[in-house]
């Protein structure tokens, strides 16, 4: 058995969305004891707070340099998460995805911080052309510049516990509607990432030291955008009808409801990436890092069911 050293000091910047959550959860439960994670989302770090009380978090805000620097001092690893997913201002997508990139690559760089684990996206191979996809492939062009050297993960479109934006969001919805939409015929074939197997990879990147490569996390199972939602109807017995609604009529509701919402959950960019029709490199990350790939049917199932962390729910 490898010689595990459960004592070191894990930073996570971005740590309070949907991925850091999960990887808390999955390394406290490995027998981890010194994470300190770095966010800047009030309502979810207090969420954070209150699940793992026992570890250290703290507010920051990551595109301006600040007293959260200090962290770094004696950091063993970084996982670099931060990451403006949804939202229609553009330098709100360039603050959090690139500005704090070089403050947080800066700060590795002065403390000598021996190992990183950086959280790219499936979009930077995408034909996708939003604000998210734009500053991602920014992202990781900087990280591939700088002096770090890391293994870069691109994971596909994930789900699992506290998710807020995707699929957990959908759940919600479903449960507030008298019929649940779909834009056109839902045949847009997505490759859903369970975030249990995904930070079960990033955990894998720790302990193995995987110190470089690019990787392409990407779901096994290709499943149309319309047997995900009935999947997610299955496991939380919803009773709503799936109502599909001609493309253009659903775009237009989605612009009218982004007039009105700064940080709507579902945006025109989005809807035009779901319909881009993606297909991402499946390689063999089961082999590569000894993780399993667990069932889509089951994944959802833990997702929503689990006693512990199926029932919390993150703000949008």
């Amino acid at each position: 058995m490898k010689n595990i050293n459960f004592e070191q000091k894990i930073v996570i910047p971005g740590g309070a969305g949907l991925v850091g959550q999960n990887l808390v959860a999955r390394l406290k439960a490995r027998g981890y004891t010194k994470l300190t994670v770095l966010d800047k989302h009030h309502k979810n770090i207090e969420i954070l707070k209150l699940v793992q009380p026992d570890i250290t978090v703290e507010y920051a805000d990551l595109a301006e340099p600040g007293d959260w620097q200090r962290h770094f001092v004696g950091a063993d690893v970084v996982v670099m998460l931060q990451a403006q997913i949804g939202g229609n201002d553009y330098q709100e997508f360039v603050r959090n995805n690139v500005d704090s990139t070089a403050l947080i690559l800066e700060a590795i760089k002065v403390n000598k911080v021996p190992s990183l684990v950086h959280i790219s996206s499936s979009v930077v191979e995408s034909a996708s052309d939003d604000f998210y996809t734009k500053t991602k492939k920014d992202q990781e062009r900087m990280v591939l510049d700088s002096d770090v050297v890391c293994p870069v993960l691109r994971p596909t479109l994930m789900f699992g516990w506290f998710d807020r934006k995707h699929l957990g969001w959908l759940s919600r919805f479903m449960k507030k509607v008298p019929v649940f939409p779909i834009p056109g015929h839902g045949r847009y074939m997505r490759q859903p990432l369970y975030v249990g197997d995904f930070c079960n990879v990033i955990i894998s990147c720790i302990e193995n030291r995987v110190r470089d490569g690019i990787y392409n996390i990407s779901g096994h199972e290709k499943i149309d955008y319309i047997d995900i939602i009935r999947e997610i109807k299955r496991a939380t017995r919803a009773k709503t009808p799936i109502v599909r609604i001609p493309y253009p009529v659903f775009y237009t509701l989605i612009w009218i409801w982004g007039q009105f919402d700064k940080n709507p959950p579902f945006t025109t960019q989005q809807l035009a990436a779901l319909s881009a029709r993606d297909e991402f490199e499946v390689i063999d990350w089961p082999g590569i890092f000894g993780v399993p790939c667990t069932n889509f049917t089951r994944a959802i199932d833990e997702t929503f069911n689990d006693p512990t962390y199926g029932k919390v729910v993150l703000e949008f």
